[in-house]
């Protein structure tokens, strides 16, 4: 059965208009391999007061997502937005996994 994960990231201040126009032409090799990897129904939301992004997706079964860092788009994809976002000193962009609390279908 599908899951549905969530995680937070956090943004640089000043950084939201940049982060929005990236993604809004998001590169078509990196939405592919996203979607190779099984990942669909992709969002990412904003809390302006925080600067705290919280993403939600839905993975299939079969999904690959643990190797997407390893592929050439997804670490240029990072290279791209670490001026934007905090990232780790892997050059990883810093993602807290989020616990499901609450669920209404």
């Amino acid at each position: 059965m599908p899951e549905r994960i969530a995680f937070r990231m956090v943004l640089n201040a000043g950084q939201a208009a940049e982060y929005q126009k990236r993604h809004d032409a998001i590169w078509p090799e990196l939405s592919a391999a996203l979607r190779q990897a099984g990942v669909s129904d992709y969002s990412i939301w904003l809390d302006p007061e925080t600067n705290h992004l919280f993403a939600t997706l839905v993975r299939s079964d079969d999904h690959s997502m643990d190797r997407l860092p390893q592929t050439e788009v997804n670490r240029r994809w990072w290279n791209f937005m670490a001026d934007v976002m905090q990232y780790t000193d892997r050059n990883e962009p810093l993602v807290v996994p989020l616990q499901r609390v609450f669920h209404l279908e």
